[in-house]
């Protein structure tokens, strides 16, 4: 066993300890006192009164009198027992009621834990575990659920452009008689059917990786400006298809310690999320600026306005703002949430803000 598994964890005693303890002291000190009070006292008024030998208390009195310190002894020890005893059966009703309720945290459910007045922070600590374990319970429920839906409908698109690419490819094949531009068509439609097919399977890789693997960094320092303004270009054509046009305002030569390839892929994401939810023949913002501390990168587009219910949920796992599966922005989910992890990683974070079919994605990076 290792060593840092054989050190036990030292806590601090809790109110409701220190509380009992305080008060069992309180009281064995009460009872002392009041014993000695209740002798002395006794001595005193029996010192007040002649006794004759023919008073039946006069006999009491002289055996106690002879037997003092054995009495008091006695009275002290069961004094001490009955007090011990109700402090402890104290923390014993308080272990069961905590007990109990741990048992209802090994079940979550909506009826919420009460517990004795004196166990009123031990309560709330309880209410918030259960609370967070309802809530990540529900939370890991709705991530399996979108991406068990996600893997069925990526499977369904698998088939689609897989039986296209079949079809083509089987034709060309029993149709050695066909024209040229007949066979350019079918070879261009089977190639474009591949690629897609390409694509699913990549976003099938995403999700293994994204579920298996820790993302780690490999940092060095890039100029930042000529980055973006190459991811700029290499996306021109990806624009052109859809009729959108890129709007740029990039600060110069602005310089940034990160991880180029997993930056790259966030740029990526971004600029390929813009394109997929703009109109066409809009435009496409994109904008840099810097100060001492941060870099501001932001990726505004024109589409529709995001609902606010989304918006909170668009960077979580398999969460796909496009319930409709169209080939144009079906992906698996995992663009935006993964984007999100890279940006944490640096130390920075990315946020979304949508209104007046304006959408505008920021990313928000430390410079060091």
């Amino acid at each position: 066993m290792k060593a840092e598994e054989q050190t036990p964890v030292i806590r601090r005693r809790s109110r409701v300890s220190k509380r009992i303890i305080v008060q069992y002291f309180i009281v064995m000190a009460g009872f002392v006192l009041l014993l000695a009070l209740g002798v002395f006292g006794g001595i005193f008024i029996c010192q007040q009164v002649i006794w004759y030998n023919s008073d039946p208390l006069y006999h009491i009195l002289l055996f106690i009198r002879h037997n003092i310190l054995l009495i008091v002894g006695g009275i002290i020890l069961t004094g001490w027992a009955v007090i011990t005893y109700f402090f402890m059966a104290r923390p014993l009703k308080y272990i069961d009621e905590v007990v109990s309720a741990a048992e209802q945290l090994a079940i979550p459910n909506e009826r919420e834990i009460i517990l004795s007045k004196a166990l009123y922070e031990v309560q709330n600590e309880l209410n918030h575990v259960r609370t967070r374990a309802l809530s990540d319970s529900t939370m890991a429920k709705e991530a399996e659920k979108r991406k068990n839906d996600l893997i069925i409908y990526l499977a369904h698109d698998l088939k689609t452009p897989l039986t296209s690419v079949i079809g083509y490819l089987t034709l060309l094949r029993d149709e050695p008689q066909i024209s040229p531009e007949t066979r350019a068509r079918y070879t261009g439609i089977a190639l474009d059917k591949a690629e897609r097919l390409e694509q699913l399977i990549n976003e099938f890789f995403d999700i293994t990786r994204f579920s298996l693997t820790t993302l780690t960094l490999e940092q060095e320092r890039i100029n930042l400006s000529f980055m973006l303004e190459q991811t700029v270009s290499e996306f021109y054509p990806v624009l052109s298809e859809k009729g959108l046009s890129w709007k740029t305002d990039i600060m110069p030569d602005v310089e940034l310690l990160c991880d180029p390839d997993k930056l790259e892929r966030v740029f990526d994401n971004l600029v390929r999320n813009a394109v997929n939810y703009s109109y066409p023949d809009s435009e496409i913002e994109l904008t840099m600026s810097a100060d001492d501390k941060n870099v501001t990168i932001s990726f505004k587009n024109r589409g529709r306005t995001i609902p606010p219910e989304k918006l909170d949920k668009i960077f979580e796992q398999f969460f796909r703002l496009d319930s409709s599966r169209s080939t144009g922005t079906g992906g698996a989910g995992l663009g935006l949430a993964i984007a999100k992890e890279i940006a944490a990683l640096h130390g920075g974070n990315i946020y979304a803000q949508s209104s007046g079919e304006r959408t505008v994605f920021t990313l928000v990076l430390p410079i060091f």
